[in-house]
């Protein structure tokens, strides 16, 4: 089971903007910004099991790792779940409006 999952992008504001609108159907908020080295942007959604009320699970971070490896995640696979059809679809077209490219809509797959 994962908890979250952070990424490294090159361009910090760019990641932001491009998430705010692509998670807010999906009910996710900006939660955290900040600087702890290095500029990091947090996403969560609500959750009522969380102390707080909301899950932080979406972690974008600037530049390379002080720890060695690529300066930006790439290559990866990202799903997010959603509780309806037309959720998912306000996801895809928030997502390609704020400047994301898909590989095929939204639709069931079961292979």
């Amino acid at each position: 089971m994962l908890d979250h999952m952070t990424f490294r992008v090159t361009n910090i504001a760019k990641a932001k903007a491009f998430y705010s609108a692509a998670l807010a159907p999906l009910g996710y908020s900006v939660c955290f910004e900040g600087n702890y080295g290095s500029n990091m942007v947090g996403f969560a959604y609500p959750d009522a099991a969380e102390p707080d009320g909301k899950k932080a699970d979406v972690w974008f971070i600037d530049g390379p790792s002080p720890y060695g490896g690529p300066p930006a995640t790439s290559g990866c696979h990202l799903a997010w779940r959603a509780s309806s059809r037309a959720q998912v679809d306000a996801f895809y077209k928030a997502a390609l409006a704020a400047g994301g490219k898909d590989n095929g809509a939204p639709g069931l797959r079961p292979d």
